[in-house]
């Protein structure tokens, strides 16, 4: 029912901040929201259709951390009510036809596995067939770990695909949150035509943890 600001303290009611696009109306702190709320700001009518619903994660190392990785996966799942840390829609911004894969952080830190790179080269090649442009927002820990290098060859994947993409000349956008970091940010989320971030947004290849030490 309320909402307190991170950032200034102010409370609001949910359904102000809601009609806001989920932006403080003192001091303009932009609030952390996933895919779903995104393509409700984005498209015309709150009207689209998801891709790519049927690509599942793996747990292809049997990676055990604190728990399985495996395990992990389903609580993600459970919790989120999401696949994986990438949700891809198609519809009309402003009356021009779109792409939008939007990166979900409630997801496992939104971290960048296989699925998130497939998820990106298919909207790539979506995006090639009907001639339209692409818009990937990024708001991610980096790459999971839990794939290992799996996880790494995203980045040479997405960066080969967008590769693809400019040679189709067709606009790509990139609208980096926060936060984006790690591997993501070393690759798809700083390779757009047009490169734009939220106010404030943690950009950077290391957070700050790991420069202090």
């Amino acid at each position: 029912l309320w909402h307190k600001c991170p950032e200034c303290k102010t409370t609001t009611t949910v359904k102000e901040l809601h009609d806001n696009l989920h932006v403080c109306a003192k001091c303009n702190y932009h609030n952390r929201i996933d895919a779903i709320e995104y393509f409700e700001i984005l498209f015309d009518n709150n009207k689209y259709d998801l891709l790519f619903e049927n690509i599942m994660p793996k747990d292809r190392l049997g990676f055990v951390d604190m728990k399985p990785y495996a395990s992990r996966i389903v609580d993600a799942q459970e919790s989120t009510g999401l696949r994986d840390a990438m949700t891809v829609g198609a519809g009309s911004m402003n009356g021009v036809p779109f792409v939008v894969a939007c990166m979900n952080f409630a997801f496992i830190g939104g971290s960048m596995g296989s699925v998130v790179g497939e998820k990106i080269s298919r909207a790539i090649d979506h995006c090639i067939a009907n001639k339209m442009p692409l818009l990937v927002i990024s708001k991610s820990g980096g790459a999971r770990m839990m794939e290992s290098a799996f996880s790494l060859m995203q980045m040479a994947k997405t960066s080969a695909k967008l590769t693809q993409l400019a040679k189709a000349k067709l606009p790509y956008v990139s609208l980096m949150t926060d936060p984006t970091t790690g591997g993501v940010t070393a690759s798809y989320a700083m390779l757009g035509d047009i490169n734009i971030a939220e106010p404030n947004a943690l950009i950077c290849f290391a957070g700050p943890r790991v420069t202090k030490k």
